[in-house]
C-alpha cells in the first residue's frame, strides 16, 4: 500500500452514535431520515473531544445533529473543548437537507446555510453538505450545482464539500458530472461505503483522486466480524486514484462497543497501509 495515505488516527463521529446515547437534536433532521431523540445516558458532546484524545484520535468529523445548542456561548465552549484535547475538527458534517427537492429545495438551501454559519463559528475549515436526494437527471444535477455553488459563495471562509451519497450521486458517472458543474467551487468527500456492487472499487477509484476528505466505512463479513478484505481493497482504490488525505474511520456494525471496534478497525487500516 502506498505511504501517501495520511496515517492520522481520524474518526467520523457517526461511529459513536450509541456512545452518544443515539442523540439527535431537535430541529436537526427535517427529512425524517433520523428520529429526533434526547440523550439519556450518552456521552455529553462537550466531553467527546477529551474521550477522542484518550482513545488516540487526533482528528474528527463532527455530525451536526449531536449539537444540543447552537448559541455562540455553547459553540465557543465546544470549540475550546476540541482545542484543549488537541483534536482537529477536520470537517463539520451536515447530515440532512436536499437542495434538489422539487418543492422545498430553496428552503433547504437556506437551512443548510444556517448550519454552515454554525460550522464557521466552531472554527471548522471544512463542512460537508448533501448534493441532493432526487434521482440524477441533467436538471437535478444542474440545480444541485447551482445551489451548492451559492452556498460556497455565501461562506467564502469555509471550504464546502459534498459526498458521493444519497439518490443524486449513485455512482462515479453522476458524481463526476456534478463535480464538472461545480468547477472546483465545492469539493468532494469520498465515502468508501456508500456504493456497492461488483465494480465498487473501480467506482471509488474513478472519483477519489479529486477528494479532499474521506470516510473509510467498515462492513461486517458476518455478524460481529469486520471485513478486512473490503477495507484493504477500498484503501487500494483510494491509493490508486491518488487520494492522499486523512482516513476517517466509520464503524456502524452490530457491536455496542464502538470504541473497541474502532480500535480493531484502526489496526486493520494500519496493517493495510503496511
Amino acid at each position: 500500500m502506498t505511504p501517501s495515505l495520511d496515517p492520522t488516527k481520524a474518526v467520523h463521529t457517526w461511529s459513536l452514535f450509541r456512545t452518544m446515547g443515539r442523540y439527535v437534536a431537535p430541529g436537526s433532521a427535517p427529512s425524517g431520515g433520523l428520529t429526533e431523540n434526547p440523550a439519556e445516558n450518552g456521552l455529553d458532546l462537550l466531553e467527546l473531544p477529551a474521550q477522542l484524545a484518550a482513545h488516540g484520535f487526533t482528528s474528527a468529523q463532527l455530525c451536526h445533529f449531536y449539537l444540543p445548542r447552537t448559541d455562540s456561548a455553547y459553540l465557543a465552549e465546544l470549540q475550546d473543548a476540541f482545542a484543549s484535547a488537541q483534536v482537529d475538527l477536520e470537517c463539520f458534517l451536515v447530515d440532512d437537507g436536499d437542495v434538489t427537492h422539487p418543492e422545498h429545495g430553496a428552503q433547504q438551501q437556506r437551512w443548510l446555510s444556517g448550519w454552515l454559519e454554525i460550522a464557521e463559528q466552531l472554527g471548522a475549515c471544512r463542512a460537508r453538505v448533501p448534493a441532493g436526494d432526487q434521482p440524477p437527471t441533467p436538471e437535478t444535477l444542474a440545480l444541485s450545482a447551482q445551489r451548492l455553488r451559492a452556498l460556497a459563495a455565501d461562506h467564502p471562509g469555509l471550504r464546502v464539500l459534498t459526498e458521493n451519497w444519497k439518490a443524486l450521486l449513485v455512482g462515479a458517472e453522476t458524481t463526476r458530472a456534478l463535480l464538472e458543474r461545480l468547477e472546483g467551487e465545492v469539493g468532494l468527500l469520498i465515502d468508501t461505503g456508500n456504493w456497492d456492487g461488483p465494480d465498487k472499487y473501480a467506482q471509488i477509484a474513478a472519483v477519489a483522486g479529486g477528494a479532499e476528505c474521506s470516510q473509510v466505512k467498515v462492513r461486517e463479513s458476518s455478524p460481529g466480524v469486520l471485513d478486512a478484505e473490503d477495507i484493504s481493497r477500498s484503501l487500494a482504490a483510494l491509493a490508486q486514484a491518488g487520494y492522499s488525505g486523512r482516513l476517517s474511520l466509520v464503524y456502524a456494525g452490530s457491536d455496542d462497543d464502538e470504541w473497541g471496534r474502532l480500535e480493531e478497525l484502526h489496526g486493520i487500516v494500519r496493517t493495510a497501509l503496511g
